[in-house]
């Protein structure tokens, strides 16, 4: 590494690895622009691809195109629906008839019993871009019925197609909103850092860098090597480059800055910077990205693609940030940090900074302080119980009353529960009848509406409506008895699907990725931990804090859901994917404690040494803390509950991570367990020198 850490901030050759950036951005950044033309956002690739449901989808593409979006329009007087009310209904459904999207039969309208409402149901087939034409079709219906409609009675767009509208509304302009969102939010972290007007320019470049970069990339991977993108995962991508890559500049960064002060010549002081903090920013970046990788395992689809997504824009963000961003500090020189020029033989501010001072209150009583420290954030744990992690109903999954979620309101009022969103049940042709007599005759299930098999290539198709609210846990439970009624049927070979069997498989799938995905990256953090650190104890003990931190996270995060955001619950991904980024990212910050607490410990001894790192590093952890903190909160600009419930969650694990538990507990371990955190390593029967507490001072190397 030193030699290439010399290469990369040569006086000569970092105008050459200025310009190789350059050249890639010219040639890829026109591709970057063209990632959302390759997300794919149908259902198929958000499912458990193994589920019933999933393959129900692709048998019923034979008689339903899998593109085909129904549209619930719903007609509302609440004195009751006239004459004329009616009149121009049928005229609406004569041109909802005549749309170029149109798939199959206007079905309608169908009178309430009560006389108060009247549904018509259209089915449109949007194309594969569905998702993002669903807005401008919706509003082209409501166009249409409320053009002419008698006053007094109202108009609402329900179902899947309404749905679809407000989603796609709700992501419109995702990408910008969450980078300009994120690079407020570094701007500001970073100026506050570095009190400098100048110096936040050149990570905020880098990181637009990196991330303009890993899209081109994943736009190209997934339009010729089918990676899949949807628009969750092309959203945390942009939070993810600019809050990580930002945290590997800022750890490099200062340390630069604190060579600065021992070397006359800035690119020696980049060369030794690079070469010390490099291991640990390597090291963080490839538990990350291996991290993600391990969502690959997944059955999730939706899940599984974001694990290749994130680890792009994490290896992507840590080459820039280890090249490009190297390049540019040297070629600025020392001026860069005006005003606060860091000059050779000035004094270390962190040697007696706050948290030097913080360590020497540790030190006191370092076993008193992990044990309490331990206690608080196991008692914070104990929120967790308040988490309803079983998935969000339609309604509760926005931030924000949406146009959908009124017309699924007055449909309810109105209709069956299960209007609008029926069962389907696929069978083989010859047992049809047999399945539609056990389907008709499950309890929750409307026998009236269960419709006629339609038969063809040797395989039947029937709906039924169900009696409940489609995604209410009585559905759900409806569901389960459709599948055991119709498995039943002997060479049948019967699949159940619909929206309410996906959102059953989805939350099933979710909790068996949690007990597989969770525990398998615990195990690639370890194993990091070990190789980087050399040692069995010291990666137990973090690991150990890593987890301790995730469940007061989740504690306080459950806590604040219910009782102060009034939120109904959480998504069934919510537990594995904050896992996956307080885990993952959270570990960065005991990376690079922990690499600071060897180098120095090699020198001056563990005890001095654990102090001085926490001296020389506690600033530039805090500061990257905020950073990734900031970014992750920016998803609650979004108005939907699961993007909001990660950025909170995400935002306070890691400022817990920061200002708690990297600094302080680990700390207080540290000292309490001496050298015996390097066991096995000859690092751990190195005899300790003498320790001045009165003393925090940074050696040079």
């Amino acid at each position: 590494m030193p030699k290439v850490a010399g290469w990369i901030s040569h006086r000569y050759a970092k105008f050459a690895v200025i310009a190789f950036w350059l050249v890639v951005v010219a040639l890829l950044g026109p591709l970057a622009g063209k990632l959302s033309d390759v997300q794919d956002n149908q259902a198929s690739s958000w499912l458990p691809s193994d589920a019933e449901s999933t393959q129900v989808l692709g048998q019923a593409s034979s008689f339903v195109s899998a593109d085909t979006i129904p549209a619930v329009v719903v007609y509302a007087n609440p004195d009751g629906l006239t004459d004329q009310d009616m009149a121009a209904i049928t005229a609406d459904v004569q041109q909802f008839s005549q749309l170029d999207t149109l798939d199959g039969k206007v079905v309608g309208p169908v009178p309430s019993k009560d006389g108060q409402a009247a549904q018509v149901i259209v089915p449109l087939d949007l194309g594969p871009e569905g998702w993002d034409k669903a807005a401008d079709a919706v509003d082209d219906l409501r166009a249409t019925a409320t053009d002419g409609l008698p006053a007094g009675t109202d108009v609402y767009i329900a179902g899947p197609a309404g749905q679809a509208a407000d989603s796609s509304a709700a992501f419109a302009g995702i990408d910008s909103t969450l980078l300009y969102a994120a690079a407020g939010v570094v701007i500001v972290i970073l100026l506050l850092t570095y009190r400098s007007p100048v110096l936040w320019v050149l990570p905020l470049v880098s990181a637009g860098i990196a991330l303009t970069v890993a899209q081109a990339v994943i736009y190209l991977l997934a339009k010729n090597f089918d990676l899949t993108v949807n628009a969750q995962s092309a959203g945390i991508l942009t939070v993810l480059v600019f809050g990580a890559g930002t945290d590997y500049a800022l750890l490099l960064t200062a340390r630069y800055r604190e060579e600065l002060r021992r070397h006359d010549d800035r690119h020696q002081a980049m060369a030794v910077a690079l070469h010390r903090a490099s291991p640990a920013i390597i090291a963080s970046g490839a538990t990350v990205a291996l991290s993600m990788l391990v969502l690959l395992l997944a059955t999730m689809n939706s899940t599984a693609g974001l694990g290749p997504v994130a680890a792009i824009g994490i290896v992507v963000g840590l080459l820039v940030m280890l090249t490009l961003l190297p390049a540019l500090l040297v070629l600025c020189g020392r001026w860069i940090f005006w005003p606060r020029v860091p000059h050779v033989g000035d004094h270390e501010p962190t040697s007696d900074g706050v948290w030097a001072r913080v360590g020497r209150r540790i030190e006191r009583h370092p076993r008193r302080t992990w044990v309490v420290t331990a206690a608080l954030l196991l008692v914070a744990s104990i929120g967790v119980v308040q988490l309803n992690a079983t998935g969000l109903s339609t309604a509760d999954s926005f931030t924000t009353e949406q146009p959908s979620i009124a017309g699924e309101k007055v449909l309810a009022q109105h209709f069956p529960g299960g209007a609008g969103a029926p069962v389907v049940v696929v069978s083989n042709a010859d047992q049809a009848d047999e399945v539609r007599a056990a389907f008709a005759g499950v309890d929750g299930i409307d026998p009236a509406s269960v419709t006629q098999p339609v038969v063809k290539d040797g395989t039947a198709y029937m709906e039924g409506t169900l009696t409940s609210a489609p995604d209410s846990d009585e559905a759900y439970d409806t569901v389960d008895r459709v599948r055991d009624a119709v498995h039943a049927v002997p060479g049948a070979n019967a699949l159940v699907g619909g929206t309410t069997a996906v959102n059953l498989d989805v939350e099933r799938a979710s909790a068996h990725d949690n007990k597989v995905v969770i525990p398998l990256i615990l195990l690639v953090v370890l194993l990091i931990l070990g190789v980087l650190l050399r040692s069995i104890t010291a990666p137990l003990v973090l690991v150990g804090t890593v987890v301790l931190s995730f469940g007061a996270a989740i504690g306080v995060s459950a806590l604040v859901f219910r009782h102060v955001f009034g939120y109904a619950g959480a998504d069934t991904s919510f537990p594995l994917f904050v896992f996956v980024f307080l885990v993952a990212l959270g570990i960065d910050y005991n990376i690079f404690l922990m690499t600071r607490v060897r180098e120095e410990a090699q020198r001056i001894g563990h005890h001095r040494g654990s102090l001085v790192a926490l001296a020389a590093t506690g600033g530039v952890i805090t500061s990257a803390g905020l950073v990734l903190a900031g970014t992750f909160a920016v998803l609650g600009t979004l108005p939907l509950v699961a993007f909001a419930e990660i950025g909170f969650a995400v935002a306070f694990g890691v400022l817990l991570d920061t200002l708690i538990v990297r600094s302080v507990l680990v700390t207080a371990l540290n000292l309490d367990i001496g050298p015996a955190m390097w066991w096995p390593s000859p690092l751990a029967r190195r005899a300790e020198p003498e320790a001045d507490p009165s003393s925090i001072e940074l050696v040079d190397a």
